[in-house]
């Protein structure tokens, strides 16, 4: 029996989907990130780096000594692409999406024993054991992978409690033995084999994590200053290589193909009024008009979009005389960027 064509269209867009994700892990220059608002995995590789990059039928894979990242994109699975601005530039994403029916881990909110974990992306990694944290995130599992037997046996003594209870040392124990972290959704899994920085460190540059209780106790699933489609729950983001910051977030020679190949991708995944927005505050900025020729939407993304269209003109050298005027009319001279902050690594 020939399948439908509506199969076969939705079938191709998979496949498509499966062979972007694919040239993404494989760029050096992509940075990821998995987890939720207020605790995130973020892999990332240097330049002649050694990694071992995988691919079968239903999964894609990057490992490096550091950590590693797996994606298995179910046929649901939605890439959103959009920009933001930061404090001092923009941001560019790709936000892998489920339906909010489907995105749910297991929302454990104690410590919690599990198993060797036979599904790490080491083989030498199989027979330690996970250990959920119970940070009751909905759409991540994030864990502990302990080797050690006595940590493992020092951490079972405060299974079922909160890690964060008053009084209880478990992240002290996690903290001091500095075990691998596991973080596990619905699209896959990353892992972060680097020791965790001290209190007053400083993350490191490569693979690392963040848990954030303050934010965490917000129970969002992504931040306000996403433009997440209703009923879409960001499970992971991916962060292509910046025309004007390297991966540090330190500024570089703007970078044209690198603009052009993010505005594709918006093209592609991106929301259409967005795009369209920007169209018209480039061409009325390149006419000379002046900034009240276009009536600002009072929502947050209209705006955020139009600095963001200004603010890529600007990277780009634009000429324009009267882009001055549009950045003086649509900058903010205050600006508060906490709740992307958790994203802050990222350009």
């Amino acid at each position: 029996m020939m399948a439908a064509i509506g199969d076969e269209s939705a079938m191709t867009e998979t496949a498509a989907i499966f062979d972007f994700l694919a040239a993404q892990i494989a760029d050096v220059d992509t940075q990821w990130s998995l987890g939720t608002f207020g605790a995130i995995a973020e892999f990332m590789r240097d330049k002649g780096e050694p990694v071992r990059l995988s691919r079968n039928a239903t999964a894609l894979a990057a490992v490096t000594a550091r950590g590693g990242i797996r994606i298995a994109p179910p046929a649901t699975l939605r890439p959103f692409a959009y920009e933001t601005t930061t404090r001092e530039s923009w941001s560019g994403r790709v936000a892998l999406c489920l339906p909010d029916a489907q995105c749910a881990t297991n929302g454990r909110r104690v410590l919690t024993e599990l198993a060797p974990d036979t599904e790490a992306l080491r083989s030498e990694d199989r027979g330690a054991i996970l250990f959920d944290l119970g940070l009751g995130a909905r759409q991540v599992d994030v864990c502990v992978r302990v080797s050690d037997p006595d940590v493992a046996t020092r951490l079972r003594v405060h299974a079922g409690q909160s890690v964060f209870a008053p009084g209880n040392p478990a992240m002290g124990v996690i903290l001091a033995a500095s075990p691998h972290r596991v973080f596990v959704s619905r699209l896959g899994r990353a892992e972060v084999f680097a020791p965790i920085p001290p209190a007053d460190g400083k993350s490191p540059d490569g693979p690392h994590t963040h848990v954030l209780p303050d934010l965490l106790r917000h129970g969002r699933s992504h931040a306000a200053t996403e433009p997440i489609p209703a009923g879409w729950i960001p499970c992971a983001h991916i962060y292509p290589a910046h025309p004007a910051r390297d991966g540090m977030g330190n500024s570089r020679p703007f970078n044209a193909a690198r603009h052009d190949a993010f505005q594709e991708m918006l093209l592609r995944f991106g929301d259409p009024r967005f795009i369209a927005l920007k169209e018209r505050v480039a061409a009325a900025v390149a006419a000379g008009e002046d900034p009240a020729a276009i009536t600002v939407s009072q929502t947050h993304f209209a705006r955020t979009h139009i600095r963001v269209a200004l603010r890529q003109l600007k990277a780009a050298n634009a000429t324009a005389p009267a882009l001055a005027a549009w950045m003086a009319a649509h900058e903010r001279t205050e600006r508060n960027d906490t709740e992307a902050d958790l994203h802050r690594h990222h350009r």
